[in-house]
């Protein structure tokens, strides 16, 4: 089950922080670029974590489920 929270970014912005997703590095990759699409905003892999700019949660939740995946929202 992966994790949903929200943290501080830079400036004091929001980020939405995905993480316990147990993919390798190249499966990361792809799917922050897929959640930046479908997001329309910003984002990085740190580690094992995907970082998604600003407070996406819901956005985040919904697309990961349709995925197959179990999510939990966290913080905020």
């Amino acid at each position: 089950m992966c994790e949903i929270r929200i943290t501080k970014g830079k400036k004091g912005k929001g980020v939405s922080a995905i993480e316990g997703l147990g993919l390798d590095a190249k499966a990361l990759k792809n799917l922050c670029s897929d959640l930046k699409k479908h997001c329309g905003c910003g984002g990085s892999v740190k580690g094992f974590e995907i970082e998604i700019q600003g407070d996406v949660r819901e956005k985040l939740k919904l697309y990961l489920e349709q995925k197959g995946m179990k999510v939990k929202l966290a913080g905020g």
